[in-house]
């Protein structure tokens, strides 16, 4: 079997793996300025999409130009995720070179979809293809590929649900008064199908995450005092995944709020496909208690006058509705502005979190606004990666889509793994 990177290898962002020089593995953009994509052309006979994040599905309409039209093959959330984000880049960058694709070809992607479930081999581009599912969002796959001589298990991104063993259950409901293992929104994975290959991703090989209960318990009684003191609190998530989760832990702990942005859209989407959840009944609980904004004129200025919890787009600040919130709520101390994921270096997010300003509409603002972040990350922290490849002791190991993958396959090989991490543009043959 030979891979070909043509992104992800030693950076997050841009994933696409050329397998046999015929199977895609994602295709996704960096978010950067300008944004990147995939090196080199491809035109693979089929597609395999392990999940509906930007950095591995933000460039997948541009494989349908011209006469090309692979089939895609992905789970239903990923496959409705994908199209909502390749609407939105054509909203924002539709004509322009930060836009790899057209909207005759966004079209296009109905027409390739092939859906499939978890566990449930099918064939693509005469390999054997297998969906487990990651923990990571809804609908995330590890995918496992057999080419008849050697099986590749390419994990994508994803999460486990801490240090229980791979046979304790998972609770389900994880109300304010039972145990918190994990996400709310999904559950971790416990999938280890036997591979001779394993190309893992490494974004947190060298973090450990504190104790989802306890960081949840931090933010909702911060949240909860903002509210108390007659402030408003703005909780900038991503659309994906972030925003869902912060609604279940908000109906939870019994947190009035509202929700805005695309994480709107999204949240009904995923409860048309309540089998790639945890609980599909705490989430539509989380979804009654939320307030859906609807944009009209001057209801986001009504809204950030309330005593109240805002979830919103853009995670990193860098558009979305939290530029209207933002400005309103900053010049308060008892307001506060909860960063709830990873700020990408250079965003104005990362700004605000260093300096105490950032850049909102062209403008450098001050905030007064108490800022605080959290780690709600939906990766597997350094643990976690460890404990799964400790069930591929005896399997050549290779590390992507993090930004110290030669380092993290350097320690693997420490500790008596066979690991390497290829570059952009290698071919590697396994």
């Amino acid at each position: 079997m030979n891979l070909r990177f043509l992104g992800g290898a030693g950076e997050v962002g841009r994933s696409a793996i050329l397998v046999n020089d015929s199977l895609l593995l994602d295709f996704g953009m960096k978010t950067a300025n300008p944004p990147q994509f995939p090196v080199d052309s491809a035109d693979p006979d089929a597609v395999v999409v392990s999940h509906g994040h930007l950095d591995h599905v933000g460039a997948v309409p541009s494989l349908l130009s011209g006469n090309r039209r692979p089939p895609i093959h992905w789970t239903p959330p990923t496959r409705e995720l994908t199209l909502t984000l390749a609407r939105d880049t054509l909203k924002l960058h539709g004509g322009t070179y930060d836009c790899p694709f057209t909207e005759e070809e966004v079209r296009r992607v109905t027409q390739v979809s092939e859906t499939h479930g978890y566990r449930r081999p099918f064939e693509a581009a005469g390999h054997e293809v297998t969906f487990y599912n990651a923990g990571h969002i809804p609908g995330s796959a590890h995918v496992l590929v057999d080419d008849g001589e050697t099986r590749l298990l390419y994990t994508a991104d994803f999460h486990t649900d801490g240090h229980r063993g791979s046979n304790a259950p998972a609770s389900r409901t994880n109300r304010v008064d039972e145990p918190l293992r994990g996400q709310r929104l999904v559950a971790g994975t416990t999938a280890r199908p036997e591979a001779d290959v394993v190309l893992t991703e490494s974004t947190y090989s060298d973090v450990d995450h504190s104790e989802r209960a306890s960081i949840e318990d931090q933010f909702a009684e911060s949240v909860k005092s903002t509210i108390w003191e007659g402030g408003t609190a703005v909780i900038p998530a991503f659309a994906i995944g972030r925003t869902q989760e912060m609604l279940l832990i908000c109906e939870a702990h019994d947190i009035p709020c509202y929700v805005d942005g695309m994480g709107t859209e999204v949240t009904k989407m995923l409860l048309r496909h309540p089998e790639f959840v945890r609980d599909a009944d705490a989430l539509r609980r989380a979804k009654s208690h939320a307030r859906f904004v609807t944009g009209r004129d001057g209801q986001r200025k009504r809204i950030a006058d309330q005593n109240t919890a805002i979830v919103t787009t853009s995670g990193m600040l860098s558009g979305g509705p939290a530029m209207t919130y933002i400005p309103e709520i900053r010049d308060r101390p008892v307001n506060k502005i909860a960063m709830t994921g990873y700020q990408v270096e250079g965003t104005p997010g990362r700004e605000l979190l260093e300096t105490g300003s950032a850049e909102i509409d062209g403008r450098v603002m001050p905030v007064a606004a108490r800022v605080e972040q959290y780690d709600f990350s939906a990766h597997a922290d350094r643990d976690g990666l460890l404990a799964f490849l400790d069930e591929y002791r005896d399997t050549e190991i290779l590390v992507n889509h993090g930004d110290r993958c030669g380092a993290f396959a350097d320690e693997l090989g420490d500790a008596g793994y066979r690991a390497t991490a290829p570059g952009i543009g290698e071919t590697v043959s396994i």
